[in-house]
């Protein structure tokens, strides 16, 4: 974080949320293939990824003085983001594990045009005719994804859409409350919340995996690593970063940005998973439709503010 501030001393504060944010995207990007190298079930995989989160946050964010100083409502609405976000994390890494890395950062992309349907409900401004439209343009290319997808991978798409509509959702919602406390104290409420709530959904956890507390434990010591990597860099670090950057940017241009997602995570998916041994040429046609629109919004965005 310091060296993040240190680099940012001589931008104005778009220029600065909008390189947080990527930085923030590419380290989304590694979650995915995090996820898919961690040989653990994707409930435990997210319950020890917001524990170690949570426990990091607890050097940064005086705790007492938190609960004492911030309103009731706001540490209510708050924690219930974190809980939207601990069931995003689950289809997230749920949908990986039924598929690929690539197949559910592709699928992620469509949360700009959730985002266009549900941000006029949720905030006060009024629903934008040409957001929805980029949005829709993302179909055609979900459609090339699928189409030459092998059968066994299919299972995880409709897991990644609601994963991408959970993010959509948690994103307006802290835009909405990002001012009622700092950006560090925000991360710390929703994500120790998230690991309570999956900690009261333990017992369940055991009685569907038949193994009981077996499933919890990462098998290898690579997978602590990885999970280390996961909550430090990728969660607490990165996390931050979205939410410094929701302070100046609307949540739909930063549910776009965001789309950019699958580039940084498919090249890493390349690299290290071999994964491009499993997508076809309309993989790449269909995911080149879905970035497309994803950089046009800021081209027709500027037209239409001229011809306004």
């Amino acid at each position: 974080m310091l060296f993040f501030l240190l680099f940012c001393t001589y931008m104005n504060a778009t220029q600065k949320s909008y390189l947080a944010l990527h930085i923030a995207v590419l380290l989304y990007g590694l979650t995915a293939i995090l996820g898919d190298l961690i040989d653990l079930p994707a409930f435990a995989l997210v319950w020890w990824r917001v524990l170690i989160t949570s426990f990091s946050l607890l050097f940064l964010v005086n705790v007492v003085k938190l609960y004492r100083t911030l309103p009731r409502r706001d540490i209510i609405n708050f924690s219930l983001i974190g809980v939207i976000i601990a069931v995003h994390w689950l289809t997230f890494f749920g949908a990986v594990k039924l598929s690929n890395a690539s197949v559910c950062l592709v699928c992620m992309a469509t949360a700009s045009f959730f985002t266009s349907l549900l941000e006029p409900l949720i905030l006060p401004q009024k629903f934008n005719p040409y957001e929805a439209g980029l949005g829709l343009l993302i179909i055609p290319g979900m459609m090339l994804v699928m189409n030459d997808l092998d059968a066994s991978l299919w299972l995880g798409i409709p897991v990644a859409l609601l994963s991408s509509f959970l993010a959509a959702l948690f994103s307006i919602l802290n835009k909405k409350y990002v001012e009622r406390a700092t950006t560090t104290e925000i991360t710390y409420l929703e994500l120790s919340s998230a690991w309570f709530f999956l900690t009261l959904c333990l017992p369940v956890f055991f009685w569907q995996s038949g193994t009981g507390f077996a499933d919890l434990i990462p098998p290898e010591q690579s997978d602590w690593y990885y999970l280390l990597i996961l909550a430090l860099l990728c969660t607490t670090f990165a996390y931050y970063l979205g939410l410094y950057a929701l302070k100046e940017l609307s949540a739909f241009a930063a549910n776009l940005t965001i789309n950019l997602e699958p580039v940084y995570g498919i090249l890493l998916a390349i690299v290290i998973l071999n994964e491009d041994e499993e997508l076809s040429p309309n993989f790449y046609v269909g995911t080149g439709i879905i970035l497309l629109a994803v950089l046009v919004y800021p081209l027709l965005q500027k037209r239409i503010r001229k011809v306004s």
